[in-house]
């Protein structure tokens, strides 16, 4: 990976460590990336971090079916609406991913999956 790309992939590794809708396994694999890199576990991790992350971002639909459940309204409480609301005008301006600042860098991170495996 090259320099500019390890910068990038860092960065928002460390916005996704800070958000605080980031769950426990995505920080843990977050946390494994950057204690692995420039050593021989890098590519190693890099492959266990891509994984645990395409297993954690949620699609935009899943977020707004979530919110209309019984279980959005536990999560989000009163905002359960809201968050529906402003899923819906996500995905109609494009969105394919939830919009909370964890599913924001794991995307950004995503985005540079290639060049992270090359």
């Amino acid at each position: 990976m090259d320099k500019q790309t390890l910068e990038f992939i860092t960065e928002k590794t460390h916005a996704l460590l800070e958000a605080p809708s980031c769950c426990k396994e995505a920080k843990e694999a977050a946390q494994n990336w950057l204690a692995a890199v420039g050593t021989e576990k890098e590519a190693e991790e890099t492959k266990k971090y891509i994984a645990e992350l395409e297993e954690d971002i949620v699609p935009i639909d899943g977020l707004i079916n979530l919110a209309e459940s019984e279980m959005g309204q536990k999560i989000f409480g009163d905002n359960a609406k809201n968050v529906a609301e402003q899923g819906r005008k996500a995905k109609e301006a494009g969105a394919v991913h939830c919009f909370c600042d964890a599913c924001q860098a794991v995307e950004a991170i995503l985005s540079k999956k290639d060049e992270m495996l090359a």
